[in-house]
C-alpha cells in the first residue's frame, strides 16, 4: 500500500500556508479573554490604570495619566518601531549580511536588547538577542530569571558551532572585500617570460631585480628601501633571492 504513496502530493490549504500552529494559545482562557476584549484592555491598562495608581497612591491623577500613560506609550511605541527601522540601518552585521538587520548597542538600549537584530534574524529560534554576557539584553536576563524561578522552561540556544561558523564566514567575506580593494600587482600567470640574459640587458635600462624567478622593477622603491639606496642598487640586474630571504648582499658588502 505504501509503495503507491511516493507519487502523491499533498494539496495545501492556501489559507494555512505560512501560518503557525497556535492551538495551545487558542485553548488558553486568559489569552482568549485578552483577544476578545483587546480594545478595552489596551485603554484601561494603557491610560486609566496608571492614572489610578498615581491618583490613589499619591494624589497625582494628571501626572499618572500623562507621564505613566501617554508619555510612556509614546516612548514604548517609538522604541518598538526602532526594531523595524533603526535596527535595520545602524550597526554591524557580524553573523549574516544577506539581509538588512544589524547589531548596535544604541538600538539595543532603546529596545531592551532587540537592537542585536542581526543575531535575532540569523538564529530566530534562540531565546537570546545577544550572546555575550556584557551585551545589553535585559529581555534575555528576564527570561533567565523566569527560568530560575520556574516560570519559563525549554529555553532554546542555537548551536555554538553554527554560530561561530556564521561569524567566521562573515569575517572571511569582509577580508575578501578588503583584499579586493588592494593592489596585488599583475598575477604571475599573466606576466611575460624572459631569459636571464634578457633580464640583465633590461636591467641596464631600468632598475630590475630577480627574486625567486620573478623580475621586480624597484625604481619606485629604491628611495624607501630600509637598507638604503646603495644597498638595493647593488642588486640591480642580479638574482637576489638569497638576500631577500635573509641572506647578505655580498656584492655590496665586498665593496665596503
Amino acid at each position: 500500500m505504501y509503495a503507491h504513496l511516493g507519487w502523491m502530493i499533498l494539496k495545501q490549504n492556501p489559507k494555512r500556508i505560512g501560518r503557525t500552529d497556535i492551538t495551545d494559545l487558542n485553548s488558553d482562557p486568559l489569552v482568549r479573554m485578552q483577544h476578545k476584549y483587546y480594545g478595552i484592555v489596551v485603554l484601561f491598562m494603557g491610560f486609566f490604570f496608571p492614572a489610578l495608581v498615581a491618583g490613589l497612591g499619591w494624589g497625582d491623577w494628571r501626572g499618572g495619566f500623562f507621564y505613566a500613560g501617554i508619555c510612556r506609550l509614546v516612548f514604548v511605541h517609538h522604541a518598538t518601531f526602532c526594531v523595524n527601522s533603526l535596527a535595520h540601518w545602524l550597526g554591524d552585521q557580524p553573523f549574516d549580511d544577506r539581509h538588512s538587520p544589524r547589531d548596535h548597542i544604541f538600538t539595543a538600549f532603546v529596545t531592551l536588547g532587540e537592537g542585536y537584530h542581526n543575531y535575532h534574524h540569523s538564529y530566530p529560534s534562540d531565546y537570546r538577542n545577544a550572546i555575550q554576557w556584557w551585551q545589553y539584553d535585559p529581555t534575555k536576563w528576564l527570561i533567565l530569571v523566569c527560568c530560575y524561578l520556574g516560570l519559563a522552561s525549554g529555553l532554546k540556544e542555537f548551536s555554538k558551532n553554527e554560530i561561530q561558523k556564521g561569524m567566521l564566514q562573515q569575517q572571511q567575506k569582509k577580508l575578501d572585500q578588503w583584499r579586493a580593494k588592494l593592489d596585488w600587482g599583475i598575477p604571475l600567470d599573466r606576466l611575460p617570460v624572459m631569459e636571464f640574459e634578457e633580464f640583465q640587458e633590461q636591467a641596464k635600462i631600468r632598475p630590475l631585480i630577480l627574486v625567486a624567478g620573478v623580475v621586480h622593477d624597484v625604481g619606485a622603491f629604491i628611495k624607501d628601501h630600509p637598507g638604503g639606496v646603495a644597498l638595493i642598487s647593488s642588486g640591480i640586474g642580479k638574482d637576489m633571492t638569497g638576500a631577500f630571504n635573509g641572506g647578505n648582499f655580498p656584492q655590496y658588502c665586498n665593496s665596503c
